[in-house]
């Protein structure tokens, strides 16, 4: 990899003075599990690192009036070692524990997991994040594309977004909080990311010179039904071809209101939101489980290698509502 100088900052302020005004210039370290990867590729060159992992106010989960606060240096393994999670919240326990690497989970952070880059291979080695030839041509529609977007894919984005937590988190209502020379904002986690039209936008607004300092989850988000089902071409280490975060309100066995929200089948997190309608006044059952598993994926677009996806996708929505329903 390049070479690069380092910060280590101790508070916000500091983070926050460290950083640059391009993604070039500087990049934050947490976990390190992906930009570390980028660097030795040389898919990202930062010529400074701030490492935020001394940042006290970047940890912790707490517990207050307004919800539930989990620090952007929060480790996936912690949580899933969180006993308060996994009674409150057991869809995002299912899904930082269902990272298969131990070691992922104890140095991969959750910041970090909802601001990794796409894992496109065109991207990976160095075609950019739209995968592009030197005239300008898309790689990815006549390429080898198994595992590209099948939603969402109309162009110039054929990656599919590779969070574990972002699928449930905004099915929770989660907001992520953003610090950054102009102070602290709140955004939706689900408009958080967005399809780059071009090579110089990335696939979320984070700017060059903010920090994701912590996720929020609302108060009475507990109350939500949550599951995850991940459809995986094997259980080593490996990210998932589909999968389908879900949270119901039930109330005398009806569902009131439904999120279902699919990853790894479009550049951001999907909403399917034609599912939740199609799920909307029934019974979590095996019949209107499947109908909304069959809303979930009615405008796919699959690519010349990808079909299989569309089924994967429809299955792992079904099933994660009725494990929901049974929770």
């Amino acid at each position: 990899m390049e070479a690069f100088a380092y910060a280590r900052p101790t508070s916000q302020k500091e983070a926050l003075a460290s950083l640059g005004a391009s993604f070039e210039e500087s990049a934050v370290l947490a976990g390190g599990t992906d930009l570390l990867s980028l660097m030795k590729n040389y898919v990202e060159s930062p010529k400074r690192l701030v490492d935020i992992r001394g940042v006290k106010e970047f940890g912790g989960i707490t517990r207050g009036a307004e919800g539930l606060r989990i620090g952007a240096t929060v480790t996936l393994q912690e949580l899933a070692d969180d006993a308060g999670l996994r009674k409150d919240f057991p869809g995002l326990v299912s899904a930082a524990a269902a990272v298969p690497s131990m070691q992922i989970r104890n140095m991969g952070t959750v910041a970090g997991d909802l601001c990794q880059r796409p894992r496109c291979w065109y991207f990976r080695n160095g075609f950019g994040l739209l995968a592009r030839d030197a005239k300008g041509k898309p790689l990815v529609p006549g390429g080898d594309n198994r595992y590209h977007a099948i939603l969402g894919n109309e162009g110039p984005a054929y990656f599919v977004n590779p969070s574990s937590l972002a699928p449930v988190l905004i099915a929770l209502g989660a907001e992520v909080e953003i610090a950054g020379e102009k102070g602290t904002r709140k955004e939706l986690l689900e408009r958080f990311y967005r399809a780059p039209r071009t090579e110089h936008e990335r696939e979320y607004t984070l700017a060059p010179s903010e920090i994701v300092t912590a996720v929020l989850l609302p108060k009475g988000a507990e109350q939500w039904r949550t599951a995850v089902y991940e459809v995986r071409e094997k259980q080593a280490l490996d990210w998932p071809l589909a999968a389908a975060s879900v949270a119901l309100r039930i109330d005398g066995g009806t569902v009131r209101e439904a999120r279902i929200v699919m990853g790894h089948v479009a550049p951001v997190p999907w909403r399917a939101q034609e599912a939740e309608r199609a799920l909307a006044g029934k019974a979590p059952d095996a019949e209107s489980a499947a109908k909304a598993g069959e809303a979930a994926v009615r405008g796919a677009h699959p690519l010349s290698g990808n079909k299989y996806k569309v089924q994967l996708a429809r299955v792992a929505v079904k099933r994660a509502i009725l494990e929901a329903g049974r929770a």
